[in-house]
């Protein structure tokens, strides 16, 4: 049989539909930034000068714990060279911008309360969020994690949702970055309540959509009781509004019956549920993030204050290496070793990186070799996602990101490697 050309065009008609709808569906990296951690703090504590006070309460520690990079190459185990850049990032990063995403608690850091005094402070720190938006003090993200949508909640909740929302509505609308999150779910039904609730204050008080963000810390959110993969059908139940999916690490592992001595990050259960949350939702444009490292660097005993911070920085690195590129933060304190950890990940290979992904799309798509290490065009994306989230988080800047990997910033910008390829290949 010979194909036609009538019948190949038949073909590659079919085939270049399919293409144009997987790029669609898997564009790679995002064009948004992504925060690399999550702060929280009970709402009772929350005023508009929280942002910078966690920052100078970090920037205490670093002056006690890591003065010079000699101490962080000592307790992190850094190379010299590599501790003196990072120690400089991270002290600039704590001095500029110390939190990137802060988020008021009305749940577990906040606790149960008269309904008066949590309805004064659902108006109060809306007020305060507010202040801090006309201060320049809010953080690029911010929002708040109501109560969970229990039988015995609920309605709490959701009342401090409306309060809280309607609060920011009458002070100029809500700031840019912001979220809800909503904790502890055990039925997607309860997804459906929230953003009917914010789509009828959104249409009551002139709004844009309000993100929300999920805390998928219960087993049937991985793996649902039919076996499918659950993180997906809750994001679907969102109807487009949610934004992030924060893996609840001690949630997780108690609702699994782990002992409170084996709950950590680096558990194997941790690891099944982070990569399956991933697989589920990989190409669908909602944020992953870790959970929060309990263990808290405080006290005067150096050897102590030493081990959690390495513990914290280990953590850090293991999610990391997972492709988890935010996290949660409990304690001002963790904002050294979660700035260091970041920065030291992208800086350490940053060279290498550079020189694959310049060879790379210098060779048009081509199979290269570069030192021992097979390139095809899925590494090429992944080398080019190194260096937007290199950029995103601050570790480097455009202008070193194209001195590292050839690549212009209209390129950088594409967020595609094959968009870069196929340019180059009509130039």
């Amino acid at each position: 049989m010979t194909f036609t050309d009538e019948t190949l065009n038949k073909w590659t008609s079919r085939l270049e539909t399919v293409s144009s709808r997987i790029a669609a569906d898997f564009p790679g990296e995002g064009p948004e930034r992504q925060p690399v951690h999550t702060v929280y703090g009970g709402a009772q504590l929350f005023s508009a000068a929280t942002p910078s006070k966690l920052g100078s309460l970090a920037l205490g520690f670093a002056s006690k714990w890591v003065e010079t990079p000699a101490d962080m190459e000592k307790i992190l185990d850094l190379t010299p060279q590599l501790a003196g850049r990072v120690h400089k990032a991270v002290i600039d990063k704590l001095e500029r911008e110390p939190v990137e995403d802060f988020r008021i608690d009305f749940e577990d850091g906040y606790g149960h309360r008269p309904d008066d005094e949590e309805d004064s402070h659902a108006r109060a720190t809306a007020l305060e969020l507010s202040r801090a938006r006309e201060e320049g003090t809010i953080p690029p993200f911010s929002g708040i994690r109501i109560k969970s949508l229990s039988a015995e909640l609920h309605r709490r909740s959701l009342r401090t949702l409306g309060l809280f929302v309607t609060t920011l509505a009458e002070e100029g609308g809500v700031p840019e970055g912001f979220c809800i999150t909503v904790p502890k779910l055990q039925d997607v039904a309860q997804i459906e309540v929230v953003c009917e609730a914010l789509g009828e204050l959104e249409a009551t008080l002139d709004l844009d959509p309000i993100p929300i963000e999920l805390m998928v810390e219960t087993p049937q959110m991985i793996l649902d009781i039919d076996g499918s993969a659950g993180v997906r059908r809750w994001v679907d139940a969102g109807g487009g509004r949610v934004r992030g999916a924060h893996f609840g690490t001690y949630d997780y592992t108690a609702s699994l019956s782990i002992t409170a001595a084996y709950q950590s990050m680096d558990h194997p259960a941790c690891d099944f549920a982070r990569h399956v949350q991933q697989v589920s939702l990989a190409g669908s444009g909602v944020w992953i993030s870790d959970g929060a490292t309990n263990v808290m660097p405080v006290g005067d005993d150096p050897t102590v204050v030493h081990q959690t911070m390495r513990l914290h920085y280990d953590h850090i690195r293991h999610s990391l290496s997972h492709a988890y590129y935010q996290g949660w933060d409990l304690h001002p304190a963790q904002l050294v070793t979660r700035y260091a950890a970041v920065y030291a990940f992208f800086l350490e290979g940053l060279d290498a990186a550079g020189a694959r992904l310049s060879n790379f799309v210098e060779s048009a798509a081509k199979a290269t070799m570069v030192g021992d290490v097979f390139d095809d065009a899925a590494t090429g994306q992944g080398l080019l996602n190194y260096f937007l989230r290199a950029i995103g988080c601050g570790a480097i800047s455009e202008d070193e990101a194209t001195r590292l990997s050839g690549l212009t910033i209209p390129e950088l910008e594409t967020r595609s490697f094959l968009r870069i390829l196929n340019a180059r290949r009509q130039v």
